[in-house]
């Protein structure tokens, strides 16, 4: 085995040791409270994966982190650091909810493509923003997200002031072309899952973003960007415009992850329905190391812990599973430093 072939694998092999370690620890606090460990873990594994509801309530969990996570790992591989993505999705699903309720009338064949349109093009403009303000002033693009986050929920709010039905903190239904069908209508063994064919259309953007990375030139300077700005931008990158251009794609793709809650499940938007979507798209994207094909994996790891904790709730505190993704994110950084130790010593 050559020595290029044994870095890879080392550093592939990071993820996969995160989350060992995150579930030996995880086991130690279990084993704390009085419960059996590999019974806990076994049933939050049957439960989340071995029958079809709960495989279809993990599959409609890991698809906004699909969309979240492919957000901050684009952003990531430019360089930046987008912590907006929570805000980015909300406003999206509002966007979806608005266009969908605005243009009812309209056949599926016009109104789901314009509502998604919609959720895209708002995600995009918000992430826009602190692309903007660090390629025109420099400023850094962390503490823009972090306050955009804020705006993004009191601009819904005061939005909703307008649109929202009467003593409701929702929207009206969108039409019935706006809707996103159940897998279940499909595959029966799902039935009564709330997962939908926005699940799909996240896999189709995961392919079409491996796409853009690796198989365009736009991809090629946003890496460039992410791994030496100045190198890149004396290539002949312009770096303003490729900043700009990686938050508000890296925008979008969180504003389409709103479209699987608004319309594919409940057909309206609701205050509060991102549920931590956004910020958990991070831990999503450093565990699959910003790779599409990564993101995949991590999002359906995170869909089947998030409603796993749900089933174990009566063993041991639903706390457990906010310690478990805790875990992931701490271990995960530790273990790819740790990999990359030895990727250079074996160089």
């Amino acid at each position: 085995m050559n020595v290029d072939l044994r870095r890879r694998l080392l550093l592939g092999a990071a993820p996969l040791l995160a989350v060992a370690l995150s579930l030996a620890v995880g086991a130690i606090f279990i084993l704390a409270i009085g419960q059996d460990p590999l019974a806990i873990y076994a049933l939050m594994l049957r439960q989340s994966l071995g029958t079809g509801y709960g495989l279809g309530q993990t599959l409609f969990k890991a698809t906004p982190l699909i969309f979240t996570g492919l957000a901050v790992a684009l952003g990531f591989r430019a360089g930046l650091f987008n912590i907006g993505v929570e805000g980015q999705l909300y406003l999206g699903g509002l966007a979806a909810a608005l266009t969908g309720v605005a243009l009812a009338g309209l056949p599926a064949v016009f109104l789901l493509p314009l509502a998604l349109l919609a959720a895209a093009a708002a995600g995009a403009a918000w992430g826009a923003i602190p692309g903007v303000l660090k390629a025109r002033f420099g400023a850094h693009e962390v503490i823009n997200t972090i306050m955009l986050n804020f705006i993004a929920f009191a601009l819904a709010s005061f939005i909703g002031r307008f649109v929202f039905e009467p003593a409701t903190v929702r929207t009206a239904t969108v039409g019935a072309g706006a809707e996103i069908a159940r897998l279940d209508v499909f595959l029966p063994a799902l039935h009564g899952s709330p997962v939908n064919l926005s699940l799909l259309l996240a896999l189709l953007v995961a392919a079409g973003t491996n796409l853009l990375l690796f198989g365009t030139r736009l991809g090629y300077e946003l890496r460039a960007v992410g791994l030496n700005a100045t190198a890149a931008e004396y290539g002949g990158v312009s770096l303003g415009r490729t900043q700009v251009v990686a938050m508000a794609l890296s925008g979008a793709l969180a504003g389409l992850g709103g479209v699987n809650f608004v319309l594919g499940y409940k057909h309206y938007f609701e205050l509060g329905f991102s549920a931590g979507a956004g910020f958990l798209g991070i831990a999503v994207a450093l565990l699959g190391r910003n790779h599409p094909v990564g993101v995949v994996v991590a999002a359906l790891f995170f869909g089947a812990l998030s409603y796993g904790g749900l089933v174990i709730n009566q063993q041991v505190p639903k706390e457990l599973v906010e310690v478990l993704q805790a875990l992931v994110i701490l271990l995960a950084i530790s273990a790819q430093v740790l990999m990359e130790r030895f990727a250079r010593r074996m160089r």
